[in-house]
């Protein structure tokens, strides 16, 4: 077998509404079939989605969360550049398309936001992290009021972190923050770890470093020498 394309076919609820729709993100409508249409194409460069009205798989409804099943399709769009990414997403924003998750340097290397089509298909439009002269775009600043917090961590584990911090270039306030807002995100969405893939790597090498000699789970057995 030697497959020369792969085309998704998504079921949708009216053809001509997703023609359009696919034209508000930078989609061509290519062609549609029968009298009236109930099947067509929409492309974009050397790629096509079919359209197929009412049929050839499923949907979900117009206000489908993320993690509502398996109803609606999910495809990836890969595009060059980070800053492609938060194009799109611009775009999506000005053409009144529906985001479900804003650009996001996700662990596994990659720039992604994700936009809900009005059957419940989900479309994550991806680039690399590390493409050549990627800088993330600034955030306005936010400003806080910090409070002190008596905490006590368990001594390798401080080290750790502080090593980490350094190698973040971030100071242990900020490192400490960006984790525990990371943990109060689901899982689901991918966003639950703060760290690269080569940020991971390097802390492996502290954990070995710095002798932790136990998993994340440990904490729950910690009990403070005399």
């Amino acid at each position: 077998m030697n497959v020369g394309q792969v085309i998704p076919i998504l079921n949708v609820s009216d053809l001509a509404a997703s023609f359009e729709w696919f034209a508000r993100i930078g989609w061509e409508w290519r062609w549609d079939y029968g009298d009236p249409p109930d099947f067509g194409a929409v492309g974009n460069g050397g790629n096509e989605i079919f359209l197929c009205l009412n049929g050839q798989g499923g949907r979900a409804g117009g206000n489908a969360g993320e993690d509502d099943g398996n109803r609606g399709v999910w495809m990836s769009w890969f595009l060059s550049e980070p800053a492609e990414v938060d194009e799109a997403h611009a775009r999506a924003v000005r053409e009144g398309v529906t985001v479900t998750q804003p650009p996001i340097d996700f662990p596994w290397n990659m720039r992604e936001c994700h936009l809900r089509h009005p059957d419940g298909h989900f479309i994550r439009v991806g680039a690399p992290i590390e493409a050549k002269g990627w800088v993330p775009p600034r955030e306005p600043p936010l400003v806080v009021q910090r409070v002190d917090v008596p905490v006590r961590l368990e001594r390798r584990l401080a080290a750790a972190l502080a090593d980490l911090a350094a190698f973040k270039e971030m100071s242990l306030t900020e490192c400490l923050e960006e984790t525990l807002l990371h943990t109060f995100e689901p899982l689901g969405g991918g966003v639950a770890s703060p760290h690269t893939p080569h940020q991971l790597r390097h802390i492996q090498e502290l954990k070995r470093r710095h002798k932790m000699d136990y998993d994340c789970h440990a904490s729950y057995r910690f009990v403070e020498a005399p």
